[in-house]
């Protein structure tokens, strides 16, 4: 990606460049502060109209946009693999889970959002009440260039269910997968400014932080998620971030080695390891550790990195993110970690071929620290507690994942994480009734998922007045007498021992 500054008068622009050989894909303009504003002002105006619908009437345009893009996947995904060196499939992958999000977002928010009544108590039965969930108005939305569809959708989607209208600013490195969005669902609102994209670098970002917006959403790493805040909060303009991970895969000594070995591969190398809920550190326990090593080595055979249709994975999209790599690598093996595959060396001017490390030190930065490539650390441990402990020695809390016929779900609870999988790696990401989000340095807030879709929006409540009450307590008419009934009917209430049942 380059910055190129044009002379006075004209319109400045930045080129988005195909990682893999570094070609221009397209140029697209830099969004200054006065363009992100009018962006801000036309979903405002368009607010007015999308809020307005019934949910059935939104839940008929969203699956409808959901049609064109399933129509058009072949050519999205095309320019998804262009923008991020990604395999044809995985930019594939990542689309259809997109598309299964929409939809569930459009079918599911008249339940999730719309009135229902809700019980008054003894003190207040006079009331009928109820609670709502309004549209805040114009979210904006800032997404990564990892997954520029599956994860800004995320956030789009269910910010489009719940009623609001959105200004999406994509990554610099994934601008065209943005705009391509962003026509798409036009074409289906007959023009309306429902979702309109901004592109740039981190001056257009900041803008529409500091923009008239009502949230702000954000996914890319904790140090530019507080950066956001911070613009943020200048106009005390709540804000969602769902940050980095150093998320684990635990290994317990009844797992199915083979099915273990296949996900902790995938998790760690799948999108070259640019995924913020994929795999970086494995804690097997020590009885299995040599057959799981056995096991992953084996099914790593042949795995490469390469621009090739026969490579399985891409290259590193933020080349800034290779000396990154290679420095987590050279660190963990001066501190007497072991190459069991790969190593510093593996590290290329794009590529990086699939590494894995063993007995890494726990105070190592590829432990500590977000790698963001393919590469695995893994570890022996002397039992689940160990596995638990070391597992939840971070300052993140994304994500996870553990493998254990017996006890997977007993010890994926003691995870300090929002997401973990057990016998499967990601797969929370792709059911949509669920939330997705983490605690620590990984962010808060929810997308997904009821949760998502209430996190676009603000509760309503309403109460109705049904007959007079028996005790008027909010009038200065309030006599002794009435204060002392309600005494009563408090203690009889709540005075006693309960027992929970």
């Amino acid at each position: 990606m380059t910055d190129t500054l044009q002379p006075a008068g004209t319109t400045r622009t930045f080129d988005s460049l195909d990682p893999a050989t570094g070609d221009v894909v397209d140029t697209h303009p830099v969004t200054d502060k006065d363009g992100v504003d009018a962006a801000v002002a036309r979903a405002r105006t368009a607010a007015g109209w999308w809020s307005e619908l019934s949910f059935d009437e939104r839940a008929d345009v969203l699956l409808t946009w959901r049609s064109v893009i399933t129509r058009r996947i072949a050519q999205l995904a095309d320019l998804v693999h262009r923008e991020t060196g990604k395999p044809h499939g995985d930019a594939q992958l990542e689309i259809v889970l997109a598309v299964d999000h929409i939809a569930w977002a459009a079918k599911h928010a008249r339940k999730v959002l719309g009135p229902r009544r809700v019980s008054a108590g003894l003190l207040m039965a006079n009331q009928a009440a109820s609670v709502e969930y309004h549209p805040l108005g114009v979210v904006g939305v800032i997404g990564p260039w990892n997954y520029p569809v599956f994860t800004p959708m995320g956030s789009i989607a269910y910010a489009l269910a719940a009623g609001n209208t959105v200004v999406f600013k994509p990554s610099e490195y994934t601008p065209g997968v943005g705009r391509w969005l962003a026509d798409s669902l036009r074409e289906v609102v007959h023009g309306r400014d429902v979702l309109q994209v901004v592109t740039g670098l981190g001056e257009t970002g900041n803008a529409l932080c500091t923009a008239a917006i009502d949230k702000l959403a954000f996914t890319g790493s904790a140090r530019t998620g507080k950066l956001v805040m911070a613009a943020c909060a200048e106009n005390l303009t709540p804000v969602l971030i769902e940050a980095g991970g150093k998320d684990s895969v635990i290994v317990d000594e009844d797992a199915d080695l083979t099915k273990a070995a296949e996900a902790a591969l995938w998790g760690g190398m799948s999108n070259a390891g640019q995924t913020c809920i994929g795999t970086e550190r494995v804690y097997v326990h020590e009885k299995v550790f040599d057959d799981f090593m056995g096991e992953i080595l084996s099914q790593a055979r042949g795995l490469r990195a390469g621009a090739d249709p026969d490579a399985k994975i891409g290259p590193i999209t933020m080349p800034s993110q290779l000396a990154v790599i290679r420095s987590h690598l050279e660190d963990a093996l001066a501190k007497g970690a072991r190459v069991a595959l790969g190593g510093p060396d593996a590290v290329g001017d794009r590529f990086v071929q699939p590494t894995i490390l063993t007995h890494v030190p726990e105070d190592s930065t590829a432990i500590t620290e977000e790698t963001f490539g393919p590469t695995l650390a893994i570890n022996p441990v002397t039992d689940m507690d160990e596995a638990v402990r070391r597992t939840n020695a971070t300052e993140y809390g994304l994500a996870g994942a553990v493998f254990s016929r017996a006890n997977g779900v007993a010890i994926a609870r003691r995870i300090r994480s929002g997401m973990t999988s057990v016998n499967s790696v990601i797969a929370f990401a792709a059911v949509p009734s669920l939330p997705f989000g983490g605690v620590g340095q990984s962010g808060f807030g929810r997308i997904h998922g009821a949760d998502g879709l209430k996190e676009f929006t603000y509760a309503k409540a309403i109460t109705r007045q049904r007959f007079r009450p028996v005790m008027n307590l909010t009038s200065f008419a309030r006599d002794a007498a009435t204060d002392g009934k309600v005494a009563q009917l408090v203690t009889l209430l709540h005075g006693g021992k309960q027992t929970l049942r």
